[in-house]
């Protein structure tokens, strides 16, 4: 097992899984710039790791990520315009877009509450486990803010139009249980097994990380937009045959 990172962000990797752990439980994990920074260079760093095959994001503490961090939501109110805040709020954006682009395939596990942006940072993922008492809101309503980071188009194509409606405009709060049933969520478990399950799943692809990352280039490709099943067979064509010989080459 390999341990690193510092502050608000920790990498753990073992056995081919990638953990990244949010560690601002102070402020309920809620992204700053400076943190935001952190998890896009150590998104990059589990890409730029071959023996990683698989990545699960965690946190510290009650909540998985209470959004954006009110002291620079504030800042960024009085003069969003400015260079440095405009610049600040891009980072924020990045890391969970960054996480969505991380080249191994990611499971987040929710425990406690996540708003926001931190509701934006477990749809980046390719999957989600819960626990079952989580709290789960978009939250931008309420707190006087459009949604942003791209919440319409990565909420709406798990749970469809119906439901992000009543999430975003209406500001329906929905359990970990009821995630699942929305299609949210693959699975809602106890709070303290949420990790432990979430690693479980992930040791399953990670265990050939060579293979992980090419088959969850091709599934994000075909299942992000709406591709016809022809256009379909020849993104996964090359990979399969590629797959193929490669088993015939072990023998």
């Amino acid at each position: 097992m390999a341990e690193s990172g510092s502050g608000e962000v920790l990498l753990e990797v073992d056995g081919g899984v990638a953990v990244v752990t949010l560690n601002a439980p102070d402020r309920r994990n809620a992204l700053t710039p400076a943190m935001a920074r952190e998890l896009s260079a150590t998104f990059d760093e589990v890409d730029a790791r071959p023996e990683v095959g698989a990545l699960v994001v965690t946190a510290v503490g009650k909540s998985f990520c209470a959004g954006g961090d009110v002291a620079t939501l504030k800042a960024a109110g009085e003069d969003p315009a400015a260079p440095d805040l405009y610049d600040g709020m891009t980072a924020i954006y990045d890391s969970f877009y960054r996480l969505g682009q991380v080249k191994v395939p990611t499971i987040a596990a929710v425990r406690g509450s996540a708003v926001g942006a931190g509701m934006n940072m477990l749809l980046a993922t390719d999957l989600r486990v819960v626990a079952t008492d989580a709290r789960l809101l978009a939250g931008f309503l309420k707190r006087g803010m459009h949604p942003g980071g791209g919440h319409f188009v990565i909420l709406s194509r798990l749970i469809g139009r119906e439901a992000a409606a009543a999430m975003v405009l209406f500001g329906e709060e929905i359990s970990g249980a009821k995630a699942v049933e929305l299609g949210l969520a693959w699975e809602a478990v106890d709070a303290d097994a949420v990790e432990l399950r979430a690693r479980e799943l992930a040791a399953r692809v990670a265990a050939d990380p060579e293979l992980a990352r090419v088959t969850v280039g091709n599934f994000r490709k075909e299942t992000a937009t709406a591709v016809s099943w022809e256009i379909a067979t020849q993104f996964e064509r090359p990979a399969q045959m590629w797959s193929m010989r490669r088993q015939a080459e072990k023998g």
